[in-house]
């Protein structure tokens, strides 16, 4: 056996040189973050300047791969920490200090994620907020309010539904085309959007089907956009019309919108502005969801009444959506992802998970004046 020279056995008791770079880079991240905390004004500079050029270098990088990277680098994690505690106890459990070299080594990848959250990321959550930046006023709602704007969406949800085909089956619409034409679409909403909406940058990037879909369908998640591959992954086992909203969403978040209230607003915004018949429909249909949702909690006499306002095929298509999800409502998995989720939310200065359902809110400050 081939004995080490001292040079090499010093080396292995000193931390390499990319991890220095990686903890030097964190460092100046978390200054960074910290003048994201103290100043709203620089976020929003940082946000539109210089993360929108990270996150579109992510985008442009992963937008040639035909599958979702993020979830490949998933799939290969347990294999990977199996295969680096093995190469740890092999060269370095010797001595503690070699334990601790290594582990510190393997932590600074974690200081480098840290980063490019920090930079490419972050500043959304610390700027103006999407109310401001549209000049709507956002405030309590009443349940008459919620009334209101579940009629206005039911409304539009009547003039559109003749327009959208149904399957005689399942009870669900069908979106009339791939997920690759739906990328499409939305790539060409989002054009359309940042003519309205400077605060917008643009972007043309692929939305990426999640392969393991129904797995994922048990932790309750629909999309994740992962800020470190820059990738907007959707869940497609969920039903067609949940699907260009949900790509809409994490589209939101990659150019920029990190609140979910937020994003989930800024989807449906994007989404009523499209030409396209299916992508307003998915729009209005997800929005009238989350409105009917805290219309229920407030009046559900007011809730009846705005339900009874729905044509018969998209009250049907509800139906089939809450037998759908009944396989998937109580998980282990789901309990999981929703105190992650929460944690991480929580952490960023938002109301956890329960700010997916504020951007009711954000609905009926845009109505309340139409």
């Amino acid at each position: 056996m081939k004995r080490k020279t001292p040079e090499e056995e010093a080396r292995k008791l000193r931390l390499p040189r990319f991890a220095l770079i990686f903890y030097a880079i964190a460092a100046a991240s978390a200054i960074l973050f910290i003048i994201f905390l103290c100043s709203e004004r620089f976020a929003d500079f940082f946000n539109r300047y210089i993360s929108s050029v990270v996150r579109g270098i992510l985008a442009h990088l992963t937008s040639w791969i035909p599958f979702s990277l993020a979830e490949f680098f998933l799939l290969l994690l347990i294999p990977a920490i199996v295969l680096l505690a093995m190469l740890g106890i092999r060269k370095y459990a010797d001595t503690w200090r070699g334990v601790g070299i290594y582990c510190a080594s393997l932590l600074s990848v974690m200081a480098l994620i840290f980063s490019i959250f920090t930079v490419g990321f972050a500043p959304g959550y610390r700027g103006t907020t999407l109310d401001e930046k549209l000049g709507i006023e956002r405030c309590d709602v009443s349940a008459e309010e919620l009334y209101a704007t579940a009629l206005i969406l039911s409304e539009e949800l009547s003039v559109l539904s003749p327009r959208i085909g149904y399957s005689s089956e399942t009870h669900f619409s069908v979106m009339p085309y791939g997920t690759v034409e739906m990328s499409d679409r939305l790539n060409e909403a989002y054009a359309l959007a940042c003519d309205d909406y400077a605060f917008l940058p643009r972007l043309r990037s692929r939305i990426k089907p999640v392969m393991l879909s129904k797995a994922m369908s048990y932790t309750h998640i629909t999309g994740v956009y992962t800020f470190f591959t820059g990738e907007a992954n959707i869940n497609v086992a969920f039903p067609d019309y949940t699907l260009p909203f949900t790509a809409a969403h994490e589209l939101s978040h990659q150019r920029g919108i990190a609140r979910e209230d937020e994003a989930n607003f800024m989807a449906f915004l994007v989404c009523l502005g499209s030409d396209d018949v299916y992508l307003r429909y998915s729009g209005y249909l997800n929005l009238y969801e989350y409105v009917a949702a805290a219309l229920y909690e407030a009046s559900p006499e007011l809730y009846w009444q705005a339900y009874a306002t729905l044509p018969n095929r998209i009250r049907a298509e509800m139906a089939a959506y809450s037998t759908f999800f009944e396989q998937y409502r109580d998980s282990v998995a789901s309990d999981v992802s929703e105190a992650v989720n929460d944690t991480f939310l929580t952490l960023h200065g938002t109301e956890g998970t329960k700010s997916y359902g504020m951007v009711v809110d954000l609905a009926v400050a845009y109505y309340r004046d139409r």
